[in-house]
């Protein structure tokens, strides 16, 4: 989304602040300005200047229709679950920067492994653009969420490393050109 737009919220919605990741409202009427929308969220600006992100469930309420998750590929065995997690981890964003988690190198390791009901358990291993960052609890939940809906998935373990740090240069090439740093 190049251009920004103004909307005017039709019904309250439940937000978290940007970057702090903190909770909140705001209310039916506020006017906001759509600063990203992309993968499952919103991240609008307010009438004062305050950066929040707003749920794909709350779509609604800025006017637009809410995102569908999508696979490519429908088989549950262990090769194409991986492929889906990687795919649908493609689809969450940090709020402030406009690349995917993937993109921009916070996923280190993502292990599917079939279980005895049948099923496959995914763990992922990523972490954050910084140690403190307010939001990665938000983003984390997006990761588990996103894998947790794809079919085959019996259960998530979405684990936040620090080490080793995230650096500029983990980021793919696309990603370093989309933010104008190639």
């Amino acid at each position: 989304m190049s251009e920004r737009e103004v909307v005017t919220l039709t019904r309250d919605v439940n937000i978290i602040t940007v970057p702090d990741g903190n909770h909140g409202t705001l209310s039916k009427g506020h006017e906001v300005t759509i600063h990203q929308a992309l993968g499952s969220s919103y991240t609008v600006v307010t009438e004062h200047g305050h950066m929040v992100r707003i749920a794909n469930s709350d779509a609604d309420a800025l006017g637009k229709e809410t995102h569908e998750l999508h696979t490519l590929v429908s088989e549950t065995d262990p090769e194409a679950v991986e492929k889906n997690c990687w795919e649908v981890m493609k689809t969450v964003y940090d709020p402030e920067i406009p690349v995917n988690i993937v993109d921009l190198g916070l996923v280190y390791h993502c292990n599917v492994t079939p279980n005895e009901e049948g099923g496959n358990d995914v763990h992922i291993m990523m972490t954050l653009t910084a140690p403190g960052c307010g939001m990665g609890p938000v983003i984390q939940s997006d990761v588990e969420k996103s894998i947790r809906a794809l079919p085959g998935v019996s259960s998530v373990n979405v684990e936040i490393v620090l080490d080793p740090p995230w650096s500029r240069d983990m980021m793919s090439e696309v990603a370093q050109v989309q933010l104008g740093l190639f």
